[in-house]
């Protein structure tokens, strides 16, 4: 990170190989472990498969749209204002709010027990488009900070 005013040039991802979306290789690179990336695209592809057939849908709207629905508009941030803490409501940006996304599912998706991981990720995708699941729990409980956080809006600078 410099110090100095230039800004950090933003990495272009290469979009992934078999539905050619950046997306979809995004969330790859996140379930991805110890660099196992063509495991990291099985798990992918095929919990993308399954929730597709699930929900009678193309696999690759099928992962945005979860995507989209598990992203967060609103999240609080720690803003020290004399000798307080205040948790300031923020609105997220859209890089921000897909990236938490991802990691929600993801985490979401591990927790759950039994099955493989393909599994568990296409049950999780879709939970989060039937409205319910831990990720869209954790999703509200941050909205649900946001909005009671309200009052110390003018806080934010």
């Amino acid at each position: 990170m410099p110090r100095r005013a230039k800004r950090v040039a933003k990495r272009v991802t290469p979009p992934d190989a078999k539905y050619g979306n950046v997306v979809v290789a995004k969330f790859i690179n996140k379930v991805m472990l110890r660099g196992q990336k063509a495991t990291a695209e099985r798990i992918i592809y095929t919990a993308m498969q399954i929730a597709g057939q699930r929900l009678n849908n193309d696999p690759v709207k099928t992962l945005e749209q979860a995507i989209s629905d598990a992203t967060p508009l609103l999240m609080v941030k720690p803003r020290r204002v004399g000798g307080a803490t205040y948790q300031i409501p923020v609105e997220v940006e859209k890089e921000r709010g897909r990236t938490l996304a991802m990691r929600w599912i993801i985490v979401s998706a591990r927790a759950r027990s039994g099955k493989s991981m393909a599994e568990k990720l296409a049950l999780e995708l879709v939970d989060i488009i039937q409205g319910q699941g831990a990720t869209i729990k954790r999703r509200d409980n941050v909205h649900r900070m946001a909005e009671a956080n309200k009052a110390f809006a003018h806080y934010r600078w």
